[in-house]
């Protein structure tokens, strides 16, 4: 199957028992036993539910791995996945992250022993001056939230390999529509599937994919434990979304573009970032590794806080808020926003300005979107 295909028939084929062409929900909490250690396969709804099945295996299929293990936000899974590391391990991160990342790995698992050690990924050696013998676990985001940096990621995977430390791709900004970082030599791709994968701004969730069994196991033993699961009806949610993410990514790819451009050409902007601009640094790589570039593009206004507060107050159709991915196209203050939580002098060092803003472009209809940005510029 190719990708549309795979993304509306993998894991969700007509229920046996009724013949219903949608998965049903299974909304209950626990199932009937037949006998003492006999049942069909699901005891508990934190342990294991037919909707949660479904949605991890629809997931993995499409990022081309052989495991999805489905959490109940995109920082559960993220979570997780940290949390097979051990006291006194190491991890590298690349500096322009996702705020909410940079807070788990700051102030959560720091108290835990494991260090993090944030550098410019785009410099190779860096990253390599950076290892230590207690490095186990380099962590990238390709797109990066919220500038937009592409990383080379087969090259950082030889450099990972060698340190015998694991991979882990965010691959949110992306999706496995564009971009599959396990055939890259990644270990572990982890997703907000709030954002793209569902699609609708109606859930929270996330998810992680792998190969590896070992790694699997210690994964899924952490999220039964733990049990920061989705719901029944939260995986139905995402499943209903991720059946139309093949149209969806082609659309908002063709608006990023044209917003992009337009952009690029207004006199009230003082740079774009958008990797599809051949202007854009890491372009090259982005078109190696990548069949797409998404549909995120951030840009800085000229001026700073008063002229980017006057430009979100007279936006019609984007809406100011957190998050991205969805159907309808939202604007970003970053600084203040998703990456309040960072040190100041970090975020001057990467470029998270007063006047930086990140745009989640929809798929309306790219004149009305362009109209809108023109008038709040102007």
């Amino acid at each position: 199957m190719e990708f549309a295909t795979k993304s509306i028939w993998v894991g969700q084929e007509a229920d046996k028992t009724t013949g219903a062409t949608i998965t049903p929900i299974y909304q209950t909490s626990t199932f009937t036993h037949e006998e003492i250690g006999v049942h069909k396969g699901y005891e508990y709804t934190r342990s294991g539910n037919p909707n949660r099945t479904a949605l991890e295996t629809c997931v993995a299929s499409l990022e081309e791995g052989k495991h999805g293990l489905a959490f109940s936000s995109g920082l559960a899974a993220e979570h997780a996945v940290i949390s097979i590391l051990k006291p006194g391990d190491h991890v590298i991160a690349c500096e322009d992250i996702y705020g909410g990342t940079f807070r788990l790995l700051t102030e959560v698992f720091e108290h835990f022993n494991i260090s993090t050690t944030f550098v410019d990924m785009t410099n190779h050696d860096e990253l390599k001056k950076s290892l230590r013998k207690e490095t186990r676990m380099i962590w990238l985001e390709s797109p990066t939230n919220p500038l937009l940096k592409i990383f080379d990621i087969a090259a950082i995977a030889e450099i990972s390999n060698k340190q015998d430390a694991l991979l882990v791709v965010d691959n949110t900004f992306a999706t496995p529509y564009f971009q599959k970082p396990l055939k890259l030599g990644a270990h572990i791709v982890v997703h907000s599937t709030t954002k793209y994968i569902n699609g609708h701004s109606d859930v929270i969730g996330g998810i992680v994919i792998l190969n590896d069994d070992s790694n699997y196991e210690k994964i899924k033993f952490i999220q039964n434990s733990v049990g920061a699961v989705p719901s029944p009806f939260d995986c139905w949610l995402t499943l209903r979304g991720l059946k139309t993410l093949a149209v969806r990514m082609k659309q908002h790819q063709e608006n990023a573009f044209k917003v992009a451009y337009f952009l690029q050409h207004h006199n009230k902007v003082d740079a774009v970032y958008f990797p599809g601009l051949p202007t854009h640094p890491n372009h090259e790589i982005a078109r190696k590794q990548a069949t797409g570039f998404g549909g995120v593009v951030s840009f800085k206004i000229k001026g700073g806080y008063n002229e980017a507060n006057n430009f979100f107050k007279n936006l019609k159709i984007f809406q100011l808020a957190d998050s991205l991915g969805g159907v309808e196209s939202l604007a970003n203050y970053s600084t203040k926003m998703t990456h309040e939580s960072f040190p100041v002098e970090l975020k001057k060092k990467i470029g998270i300005t007063d006047n930086l803003i990140r745009l989640s472009i929809g798929i309306e209809d790219a004149g009305d979107l362009i109209e809108d940005l023109k008038q709040a510029l102007d």
